[in-house]
């Protein structure tokens, strides 16, 4: 192997030219690239990776430190042999996919991404030259040169899985996965089994939720975030499980009174966290954690990034997401105008019809003097289609709607 790599040929001054120019201007506007590459992989990606969010999160910021990796290596020394990705990026998804318990099937997200690539380099390639000798040689070159480094990073990553999955093998991290995968799944595990295996009584009443962090540096700011949870819920400590290196899997029990959920300046600046619903036993430990990853589907899609929310204040919306198209189309007629205002007047009408048509209420919510949002509320009545009277339930959906999935001006 280190002959071959000290025999990588080196391109031709113009194609070498062309390729530095390339990633150049790739790495300074990536949108269109990175566009391209997700929509492919995403569209492929198993069902596994799409149901959590955190997990497809870290396959975008692979596939994008990837890429960028890949282009910056061009850029210095254009058309060479770039050597394998082996960040932080790379490895949090090699120790994701061992914490979740998938395969190396999942890595197969890498070749799709790899050929939505090349389909992007080639198509820029065309266009850059019409010298039939050049392009050959650079095609030749661009496509040798992505080949090699996808399978050197994948073989780099499948080195750390292999680690990984002897680290956690001694361990007993794999047999808490292991047995809250089995609750989820609705396999016929015996509650008092679990509860032992789990050091958490599964009897009682529980919330879950998910708290997730920008970087894996974040880690013990996740933990925190899961104690503040345990405290606002009346629970002595929080039952957590390391869903991957950005995101933790909580439970708490509950007592009598059921608390709410903690407040927003709890949780570390980059922390996130979606609480699911309140239930009973193990059916209540598996559909509360269910409604905090619908929770964090939904708070991944809002409008500006929400940073804390509970599955009560998504629930209808959650509802209505089963069918986007459908729920998008009431949207708009009940909003007409106001879809494609200023997002300020939904923002305000929202909150004032969350505090039951109350505008001193809706001002206190939104730091605004409450003449300004009489004001707003007056100007969002000249775009309705219909009068606010009568239609406060549809109108507010439709606004929920807006806010968590963006449909309404779209």
């Amino acid at each position: 192997m280190a002959r071959s790599r000290d025999r990588w040929p080196t391109p031709s001054e113009p194609v070498a030219g062309l390729i530095r120019a390339f990633a150049t201007e790739t790495l300074r506007d990536s949108e269109e690239l990175f566009r391209e590459v997700d929509d492919a992989v995403f569209a492929a990606a198993p069902e596994q990776i799409l149901a959590e969010p955190a997990f497809a999160d870290a396959f975008r910021t692979a596939n994008h430190a990837n890429l960028g990796h890949w282009m910056a290596a061009n850029v210095t020394k254009p058309g060479r042999r770039v050597p394998a990705n082996v960040g932080p990026e790379t490895l949090d998804l090699a120790r994701d996919i061992v914490r979740r318990g998938f395969d190396d099937t999942s890595l197969n997200s890498y070749r799709v991404g790899q050929n939505a690539a090349l389909r992007y380099v080639i198509r820029m390639a065309f266009a850059a030259t019409d010298d039939l000798d050049v392009l050959r040689e650079l095609l030749d070159v661009v496509t040798r040169s992505v080949f090699a480094f996808v399978d050197d990073t994948l073989a780099a990553i499948e080195r750390e899985i292999s680690n990984e999955r002897d680290q956690l093998s001694r361990g007993t991290h794999a047999e808490r996965l292991a047995t809250v995968n089995l609750i989820l799944e609705g396999a016929p595990i015996a509650a008092e089994l679990a509860s032992a295996r789990l050091g958490y009584e599964l009897a009682g009443r529980h919330r879950a939720a998910v708290v997730w962090a920008a970087d894996s540096a974040e880690a013990g700011a996740m933990e925190r975030a899961a104690a503040a949870l345990a405290r606002a819920s009346g629970a002595s400590r929080a039952f957590t499980v390391v869903a991957s290196a950005r995101s933790l899997w909580v439970w708490v029990a509950l007592g009598s009174g059921a608390p709410g959920p903690p407040a927003e300046a709890e949780l570390t600046p980059g922390i996130r966290a979606a609480i699911g619903s309140d239930g009973e036993g193990v059916a209540g430990f598996r559909r509360s954690h269910f409604d905090a990853l619908a929770t964090q589907r939904l708070m991944q899609r809002a409008h500006g990034e929400v940073r804390l929310a509970s599955y009560a204040d998504v629930e209808l919306v959650a509802l209505a997401a089963a069918d986007e198209a459908l729920a998008g189309s009431f949207a708009e007629r009940r909003l007409g105008g106001l879809a494609e205002a200023d997002p300020v007047l939904r923002e305000t009408l929202l909150a004032w019809i969350r505090a039951d048509l109350n505008a001193s209420a809706a001002a206190r919510e939104l730091f605004a003097h409450r003449n300004t949002v009489l004001n707003r509320i007056e100007r969002a009545r000249e775009l309705l289609p219909a009068p606010i009277e009568g239609h406060v339930l549809e109108l507010g959906l439709a606004l929920e709607i807006d806010r968590w999935l963006g449909l309404a001006a779209r």
